[in-house]
């Protein structure tokens, strides 16, 4: 007990500088804590420029954790490589009271790659400090230093970065020599940048405080139409031993394409040899070009390489084409290198990829826009993109991880903002076909034919080059029928301009249907069924955003057993909205059943308003698949 009281006491004595903040869980105020699962007491973010290849940033952060819901926000993860190094980490947690129960110094925080087990080179590390706290609430105050060797980028300061959390108060300070010329652009920002100066520095400074949690909101757009974030970035800038500057999007294509992309695309003689001969035959440009990208293919796979300026340089088309490997960077340019060859024109693309598509801005420039990289061919009136980093994608075919959004193609000439095709709603399509027959003891035997294109042309892959006996094994994952045993499979890619996926299966299900009474329980949608209802959300704030459109059609038989002779009238129900539609149609011969269903989800912006629309829409969509139809004996 002595011991736990000096301990106690040597606390108190070590932090009573800091004592004086009071992080009592009492201070907070009222207004900020109804939804809240975690509180920004205080974050104070300086960056200072005192060189272009000298930047200090001092974090100093105070977060008040309610629940298990805000325990995220207290996790520390800081990001260094050979051009960032951490100069200081350390943080205190209090009790609710606002006492000081533990202290934690960079000793304390583990060090792992920052970048994905497919990297075999890479400068990316983290450090991090997760608390491992299971009372609450409690409050984590912590600070740290990052010296970066360059000003080619800064962070974009986000007061908070997820609905449920609360801001006291929160400040960015962005300090630099007058003839740094800093560019800024605020989202959702209400005050004013403030400016002050002297003879020596300017300092740019945005603050927010007293902000009241936003509340999530399934289907809300992307977090920068409604969270507060200010975007950085340098006009004149360093990185290494790079000097620079853009101001827009073409000073920065022709900048990528002078520092960062020239002078890489040498192959090697017998590559060069390879594939003149490849195309010596074709005369179509664009055959050219296909014949190419599918050598590539066959030839290379991805790795991430995350190295060289900021993980932005590519490796050199020679080394790719030794190694039969590289990042999305290196596989661009090696596939530019040997259409060149071919005398065939096309572009690097900056793009920002994902399932949530996302435009680059057209009004402000920065390096850290765009995660990926594609090629652009601008063929006469048929310009045509490659995803170079999948060893399966058609020629031509980008996928739903970089369609339909804004992104800057470079050359010597500039930077030119293009839009990459958009899979149109109509051609996201999947579309099954099944023939079952059902036996007097309710098993289900059959074949199913299902066609997978646009944005669901890839809904299957993890099948795809596996083994046939791992195909088996995954099968049941992706048809959850009771005892379910494939007889027979076989899954085709067409690749063509509109590629299609064809999975062809025969299934036995034991005990897929119950007899109870000489009545049979028979669930007529048993390959589609929609599980995801949305909650209800009263008042809701955001528009209801839908980021892709997909239309599914389902056509399924049942065969029942001679005894069952069936009378019933058809039975049909439609549901037609602004967001979607869904309908199923079941009719009747003799002992026959046959079973329609199509869904269709439009894509697009709407109204907060219609939010409790579709909430129901899903809801009787989800009743009526998961319908059983009740069938009696004519016995």
């Amino acid at each position: 007990m002595k011991r736990a009281v000096l301990v106690f006491t040597y606390l108190l004595l070590i932090f009573s500088s800091r004592a004086q903040v009071n992080y009592a869980v009492s201070a907070i105020p009222k207004t900020l804590l109804p939804r809240a699962g975690a509180i920004v007491r205080n974050s104070e973010t300086s960056i200072e420029v005192k060189a272009l290849d000298d930047v200090i940033s001092k974090h100093k952060v105070a977060i008040t954790v309610l629940n298990s819901s805000g325990a995220n926000e207290a996790n520390i993860d800081l990001y260094y490589d050979k051009v960032t190094q951490i100069k200081l980490a350390k943080g205190i947690i209090y009790n609710e009271f606002g006492l000081p129960v533990s202290k934690f110094t960079e000793k304390n925080f583990n060090d792992r790659s920052a970048v994905s087990s497919m990297s075999i080179y890479d400068d990316d590390r983290v450090k991090f400090f997760h608390p491992t706290q299971t009372s609450y609430p409690y409050t984590i105050e912590y600070e740290y230093e990052i010296r970066s060797k360059q000003s080619l980028y800064f962070r974009d300061w986000l007061p908070v970065t997820t609905t449920g959390v609360s801001i006291e108060k929160s400040s960015l300070s962005f300090i630099c020599p007058l003839n740094f010329k800093l560019r800024h652009k605020e989202f959702n920002y209400t005050g004013k940048v403030q400016e002050l100066s002297d003879k020596d520095s300017r300092t740019f400074k945005w603050q927010v405080s007293n902000i009241s949690p936003l509340r999530y909101e399934p289907y809300s757009p992307d977090h920068e139409q409604f969270l507060v974030s200010v975007k950085l970035a340098p006009e004149t800038f360093a990185f290494k031993n790079i000097k620079g500057s853009f101001r827009n999007w073409d000073e920065y294509g022709r900048w990528m394409y002078e520092n960062i992309l020239k002078g890489r695309d040498e192959l090697p003689e017998q590559t060069r040899s390879l594939v003149l001969d490849m195309v010596k035959d074709l005369q179509n440009p664009k055959e050219k070009a296909r014949k190419i990208y599918e050598y590539m293919q066959s030839k290379t796979r991805y790795i991430s390489i995350q190295i060289g300026i900021g993980g932005y340089l590519p490796y050199p088309a020679a080394e790719v084409d030794r190694l039969g490997y590289g990042d999305c960077k290196g596989l661009v340019n090696y596939t530019q290198a040997l259409l060149k060859v071919a005398g065939i024109e096309s572009y690097y693309a900056v793009v920002e990829a994902g399932g949530l598509k996302k435009d680059l801005l057209t009004d402000f420039t920065s390096m850290n826009q765009g995660n990926h990289v594609i090629l652009c061919l601008p063929f006469k009136n048929d310009t045509t993109w490659l995803e170079c980093t999948s060893k399966i994608k058609p020629f031509g075919f980008l996928g739903d991880f970089t369609d339909d959004r804004q992104v800057v193609v470079c050359s010597a000439e500039g930077g030119k903002l293009m839009r990459t095709p958009k899979l149109e709603t109509a051609g996201n399509r999947q579309i099954r076909r099944a023939e079952f027959q059902v036996s007097d003891k309710g098993d289900l035997t059959g074949s199913i034919v299902t066609n997978f294109e646009g944005s669901q042309y890839d809904n299957h892959d993890v099948l795809y080059n596996e083994a046939y006996a791992e195909q088996l094994k995954k099968l049941p994952d992706l048809y959850p029928l009771p005892n379910l045993k494939i007889q027979s499979f076989q899954y085709k890619k067409v690749k063509e301009a509109r590629p299609v996926t064809t999975e062809s299966l025969s299934i036995n299900s034991t005990d897929y249907c119950s007899f109870n009474a000489g009545k049979l329980h028979l669930v007529v949608n048993s390959l589609n069924k929609y599980t995801n209802v949305p909650k209800e959300v009263r008042s809701r704030v955001n528009p209801v955003f839908i980021n892709r459109g997909w239309h599914d059609e389902d056509e399924i038989t049942y065969q029942l057993p001679d005894s069952y002779k069936l009378n019933f009238p058809p039975e049909k129900k439609r549901i037609e909205k602004p967001f979607g539609s869904y309908t199923t149609d079941i009719t009747f011969s003799g002992n026959k059943i046959t079973y329609k269903r199509i869904m269709q989800l439009n894509e697009g912006t709407y109204a907060p308003e219609e939010y409790q629309q579709l909430v129901d829409f899903f809801q009787t969509v989800y009743e009526a698949d998961h319908a059983k139809l009740i069938v009696e004996s004519a016995k």
